[in-house]
């Protein structure tokens, strides 16, 4: 199977680190199919949509592919705003096929595609008029009915094959009375019962799971009186956000969950940089009700032989036809603005946009995934001007800039934008970087969350710094939204040229 590691988790002591699926990867769904687990995340404004995952183990994940990487199937119209677009998939596997539901909640609403293989390729969408809400489940019942369980938690009976709707919607359980965004629910066959998980409290500091039990898919279903069986609120537990939870059997039968956390750092808020990412905890089952251990960065390995993946390269240098499907782009790629043909081993970007202010930018990118990192890149901007940025969205970046003869660093962050610093360059090829460097221990209620150095380096390897920016300008809780930060490339006029591109951690 191809495709590259995203979690190349240590193991030290007996233990595993979380997050399992570090970076901007939220809403995780799993599924298990033999001896093999997949899992989707939600996408949000990029494209390809969808990330794909497969495991051994549930721990060592490696992406195989974007289920949605056709513009057939994922429609993002330029004024898409950031964090619209894709919500929240449910990736199951039904008689022989794998179901992947979602919401574009730009374009098409609810939507269904299958696959007999997760890499791909995956269906054109089948449209779900009659479906509304966000953050779709799929359950097949023993009489093979298929049921539709949407945020709010109405459920409906649908024809998987046709989108078709039987009846009209019915109100399951919701939550916690008076509690807020009753979102994300999955429904399980356990043992005796059916079981209805959700999320609520909202996906901040009071996001939490909880979950409640019935006879039939369609209740009426009882609360479990240990709800929220998850949560994180009101502590200063270094993960939080807890929710949208998925739960899957391991190898030897016993019970874990997958769901989203950020880890904040810095002073008072606390701000989390790299968006929602994908942890796991182990369930155990006490009286028919789920008990759910420990989400913490480090975690009691599972007790089944671990089997860690290849790690990604450092260096990408664009020699193939086609892509990494770790390369992701606001709202659609065309390959007339963005190829590794038109140069052999370089990615040419050909500017739309004028630059990462707006909508249709030629940018792309891949999800920061480390607190801190280094990123490089070989730039010649002979035919235009581009360079390399952290993005967060249209009014939250910051950017290394190159046109022929010189370099600038650009903050834009809200309302603002600023040329920070410029300086002359030779003309030719350019190699630009961007250090980022985490806040370990705050010195005060104000310390950012990290530093971003900016600079180049010239041909005897001297690195020269630019300018070092604060970090918490591009994170959620100044931006707003669901997202997290990605670094990549991008280009403001003309044609320009990448010969390679370098991601490595600093640290975890």
């Amino acid at each position: 199977m191809k495709g590259f590691a995203l979690s190349s988790v240590p193991e030290t002591g007996g233990n595993i680190s979380n997050p399992v699926i570090s970076g901007f990867h939220p809403d995780p769904s799993v599924c298990r199919v033999g001896e093999d687990y997949y899992l989707a995340c939600s996408s949000f404004e990029y494209f390809p949509g969808v990330p794909l995952f497969h495991s051994r183990d549930l721990v060592h994940w490696t992406q195989i592919g974007n289920a949605l990487e056709r513009p057939s199937q994922l429609s993002l119209p330029v004024e898409t705003a950031s964090s619209r677009g894709i919500y929240a998939p449910t990736l199951r596997h039904h008689e022989g096929r794998f179901w992947l539901i979602t919401t574009n909640v730009s374009d098409g609403g609810n939507l269904l595609f299958t696959a007999t293989d997760p890499a791909g390729p995956w269906s054109d969408p089948i449209s779900l008029p009659g479906v509304k809400g966000i953050d779709p489940d799929l359950v097949w019942d023993e009489d093979g009915n298929c049921w539709c369980t949407t945020a709010g938690m109405e459920q409906i009976r649908i024809d998987p094959y046709t989108g078709e709707c039987f009846g009209p919607p019915r109100r399951l359980w919701s939550g916690t009375p008076g509690a807020k965004a009753p979102e994300a629910p999955h429904l399980y066959r356990i043992g005796d019962y059916w079981y209805l998980l959700i999320a609520e409290g909202g996906t901040e500091r009071c996001h939490g799971v909880s979950i409640a039990r019935g006879r039939t898919p369609n209740g009426p279903f009882e609360p479990c009186p240990a709800n929220p069986v998850l949560t994180h609120r009101g502590t200063d537990h270094p993960i939080q956000n807890t929710g949208h939870a998925d739960l899957v059997q391991g190898p030897d039968e016993s019970w874990w969950m997958v769901l989203l956390g950020v880890r904040p750092l810095g002073g008072t808020p606390g701000w989390h940089v790299l968006g929602r990412e994908t942890f796991l905890a182990p369930v155990h089952w006490v009286d028919d009700w789920p008990v759910i251990g420990e989400v913490s960065p480090a975690i009691p390995a599972p007790p089944w032989p671990l089997q860690p993946t290849a790690a990604v390269p450092v260096r990408d240098d664009f020699d193939l036809s086609v892509l990494d499907p770790r390369w992701i782009s606001p709202r659609h790629r065309s390959a007339d603005d963005c190829t590794t043909k038109e140069r052999a081993g370089w990615l040419s970007l050909r500017a739309r946009g004028t630059s990462l202010d707006a909508p249709d930018v030629t940018f792309v990118g891949r999800r920061q995934q480390h607190l801190s990192c280094r990123a490089r890149t070989l730039l010649d901007p002979a035919e235009g001007s581009g360079g390399l940025a952290v993005r967060l969205d249209e009014r939250h970046h910051y950017d290394i800039e190159a046109v022929s003869g010189e370099v600038r660093v650009i903050a834009r962050i809200g309302p603002l934008r600023t040329v920070v610093t410029s300086r002359s360059l030779p003309v030719g090829p350019q190699v630009l970087r961007v250090e980022v460097s985490a806040t370990r221990n705050p010195t005060d209620a104000r310390s950012g969350p990290d530093t971003l150095s900016f600079g180049i380096e010239e041909p005897d390897g001297t690195i020269v710094e630019l300018a070092q920016l604060e970090g918490r300008y591009l994170s959620t809780e100044v931006a707003g939204g669901f997202t997290g930060r990605v670094i990549g490339m991008y280009a403001s006029t003309g044609t320009v040229h990448f010969d390679w591109f370098d991601y490595e951690p600093l640290d975890s």
